[in-house]
């Protein structure tokens, strides 16, 4: 990550770190609602760089130009990718992270319409699933993350899924 003040890129490892277990995605009533509507429609991979920018438009962002560039070169190698939301023509909502073996590191995530980027985390969990994913990392727990059905785990507990999953061979 980069300070948001200085650019200067760190590494972070959390402890205790944050995740979301693949079968236990919390859906709220409304977001379940939405998705019967169909109101978006879900692409992945299609807008990277629109997807990482606009993750990083905010006040205080960690998402550098530095960062920007080192992603899109994992993107182009086959490791980064995006889940879009789409309404109609309109890029809504998505997020972007990282797939290693079974276990996609995720980063960050926008939204400019209601429950788009929810709808891409579930597109995204449910993806995860259907090619033997095992581990999705959220690295920190957030709000929005908590009410999804995010939890926190020590770091050995983290580590050792962490093994696991970066050992197995999964096509994002």
């Amino acid at each position: 990550m980069a300070e948001a003040g200085t650019g200067e890129i760190r590494w972070y490892s959390p402890d205790p770190r944050a995740i979301i277990e693949l079968d236990a995605l919390k859906i709220s009533r409304s977001l379940r609602q939405a998705l019967r509507q169909c109101r978006y429609e879900l692409k992945f991979d299609t807008e990277f760089s629109n997807v990482i920018r606009s993750c990083a438009k905010r006040k205080d962002t960690w998402i550098s130009e530095k960062i920007i560039a080192a992603y899109e070169r994992l993107h182009s190698l086959g490791f980064a990718h995006s889940i879009e939301a789409w309404y109609g023509q309109e890029l809504a909502g998505g997020l972007y992270g990282v797939a290693i073996g079974g276990g996609f590191f995720g980063e960050s995530m926008f939204h400019t319409k209601r429950d788009a980027s929810k709808v891409a985390l579930v597109g995204l969990v449910e993806r995860l699933r259907s090619h033997g994913f095992t581990l999705l990392d959220t690295q920190f727990i957030t709000s929005h993350l908590l009410s999804m059905g995010a939890t926190e785990i020590p770091r050995e507990d983290y580590l050792y899924r962490l093994r696991k999953a970066v050992g197995k061979k999964c096509s994002f």
